[in-house]
């Protein structure tokens, strides 16, 4: 719309490439744990799985929610949820969430050593993360250090975890997409925003994760105080 595009006729094709291109980034960058939890497929019914059949099983354990909520209440979530009075709060609250986090997680296991309930909890996270301005990867990373995750582990579970959820809103979207087709200039649009959302996502997931190694979630936090106190200021200005 701000570039002279039409917003409704070119917005599903260019959420489908953002999300088809994010999908893409996070496949390249754990390109290696996905492959390792594909060939342990035959090993997740095992009594004593290996770390990679282990990890399966929490990303199958931990996309139940969002597939039930977003089943069940997705739409009615995105009619009444909708406002940036919602989102303003949701990032604020998001923001004090981040401070809570540091100060209360033990930040001391990885990934290997989450229980299915654990597992389930973030999945919750995740679901939760439906709602407007709750942040899919802030949700499932705090949640991940509140129970004990480094911020590196949390990250990196979460980022793994988000694939499913990634594939399903892709298709989701996709399906709505094939129905209406798209012109010359919106294969274009498409690829142009999944080009660019894949460069983006990679850099960002690597830098993500080295920054989280010596540093808080702090900025992030400062950072949704900013965003919201500016939606808020906007939603009472009319």
């Amino acid at each position: 719309m701000l570039f002279g595009a039409d917003a409704d006729r070119l917005g599903m094709a260019f959420d489908v490439a953002c999300h088809v291109g994010t999908l893409v980034a996070v496949v390249a960058f754990f390109r290696q744990d996905l492959i390792a939890m594909a060939v342990a497929v035959p090993g997740v019914f095992q009594r004593a799985p290996d770390r990679a059949a282990r990890r399966l099983q929490l990303v199958v354990v931990g996309t139940l929610p969002v597939m039930v909520v977003g089943l069940l209440v997705a739409g009615r979530i995105e009619e009444q949820l909708r406002t940036p009075l919602v989102a303003s709060v949701t990032l604020a609250l998001g923001a004090m969430l981040f401070f809570w986090v540091e100060r209360v997680g033990s930040h001391s296991r990885d990934d290997g050593s989450l229980t299915a309930r654990e597992g389930l909890a973030i999945g919750v996270a995740q679901a939760v993360a439906l709602v407007p301005g709750v942040s899919r990867s802030g949700a499932t990373i705090t949640m991940g250090m509140l129970v004990g995750l480094t911020r590196e582990s949390a990250a990196r579970f979460s980022f793994v975890l988000g694939v499913p959820a990634i594939v399903a809103a892709a298709g989701h979207e996709g399906l709505h997409l094939l129905k209406t087709g798209m012109g010359p200039g919106d294969a274009t649009m498409f690829l142009v925003g999944m080009g660019t959302s894949a460069i983006v996502g990679y850099a960002a997931i690597k830098y993500f994760l080295r920054y989280l190694t010596g540093h808080s979630l702090a900025a992030f936090a400062w950072y949704r105080l900013v965003v919201a106190s500016l939606v808020l200021g906007w939603w009472l200005a009319g």
